[in-house]
């Protein structure tokens, strides 16, 4: 398989997986709004640092209001992130290799975009439309995953797709979970518990994974154990190291693996060691900052090995990819 055509699946499949994820990150911080205690406030700066988007929202707009963030996280092509650009990435990239997926693919990947593209200033005009909405881009995304699971050869093509849907997954929940360190409350006040079980609540249905925490944790919502849930369950498909198992899944694979299964096991060893239980707001933000780091240390080793390899070797310093940019169509061929 050409690494043009590999690194292309693999950013297809990320690019399908945050359009959805950042859906749901907005719908969790909308459900929020609707739960914060009376004197609490929603830092909505501190909503961009935890996408990531800090530094690029700054550069188009000079208030962090919830207004231009909606508009930056949704439908702003400047922001190579938001719903509409990874909607039209997914579909650029999957119209140039159109004969190793299923027929259908194609059709679904382009009636997202068209779907995005017609109501996404909705989304953007107000709360009323936009959980419904994009409650369809995540409806949308997950109608493609399974025509991919139940049509398609699981051949190198369908581990490059599982590789980046998995690794976006993994990223994503952790900044999901980190959204809660974005309320501000009078004086720096704790939130009494009913308010932390009700908002926590929200974080587990975003993730579409309340019921199983019920079923496999317990019907009370605690903090502390949200988050080892969405970080540690192995069953679970949202979480950490679940994404992780998957990955190393691919790996085993594919040739060549050494270095990037390395680098999946240190953010494994990282993920599982950590003690939630009790941990500040402040502190969390830290943790899944560093799981981040790993998942980001990842994505390069996979990018040096399978993307770009021939262009290592002959220059060495070049920079790898970063998820913000449209994939580089690189000639060399996984071996």
């Amino acid at each position: 398989m050409l690494s043009r055509v590999a690194e292309n699946l693999y950013w297809m499949a990320r690019y399908l997986e945050r359009s959805e994820n950042t859906a749901r990150l907005i719908n969790t911080t909308t459900k929020l709004l609707l739960d914060l205690p009376r004197g609490a406030s929603f830092g909505w700066d501190v909503l961009l640092k935890v996408a990531g988007l800090d530094s690029q929202f700054r550069k188009s707009y000079s208030e962090a209001n919830e207004d231009n963030i909606m508009r930056f996280l949704i439908e702003d092509e400047r922001n190579p992130s938001s719903i509409l650009a990874c909607t039209r990435l997914a579909r650029e990239n999957t119209r140039t290799f159109r004969e190793v997926l299923p027929n259908e693919m194609w059709e679904r990947i382009n009636s997202l975009y068209l779907y995005a593209k017609e109501n996404a200033s909705k989304a953007v005009a107000g709360r009323g439309q936009r959980y419904q909405v994009l409650n369809g881009i995540i409806e949308g995304r997950q109608s493609i995953v399974g025509l991919l699971m139940g049509s398609m050869s699981h051949d190198l093509a369908y581990q490059f797709i599982k590789l980046g849907r998995n690794q976006e997954r993994a990223d994503m929940t952790t900044r999901i979970l980190d959204v809660n360190c974005a309320i501000l409350t009078p004086g720096g006040d704790v939130l009494p518990d009913a308010i932390q079980e009700r908002l926590w609540m929200s974080v587990l249905t975003t993730l579409s994974a309340y019921q199983m925490y019920r079923r496999h944790v317990g019907v009370h919502v605690r903090p502390g154990q949200v988050v080892s849930y969405m970080l540690t369950n192995q069953d679970f498909p949202r979480t950490v190291v679940h994404c992780l198992s998957e990955i190393e899944g691919c790996l085993a694979a594919l040739p060549h693996h050494v270095a990037p299964m390395r680098a999946v096991r240190l953010a494994w060893r990282r993920v599982t060691g950590m003690k939630v239980e009790g941990l500040t707001p402040v502190v969390l933000h830290e943790y899944l900052d560093q799981v981040q780091t790993d998942l980001a240390a990842i994505h390069d080793r996979l990018s040096e090995q399978y993307f770009y390899l021939h262009h290592f070797q002959t220059t060495p310093s070049a920079a790898t990819q970063t998820p913000a940019q449209t994939p580089a169509q690189t000639m060399a061929q996984v071996q």
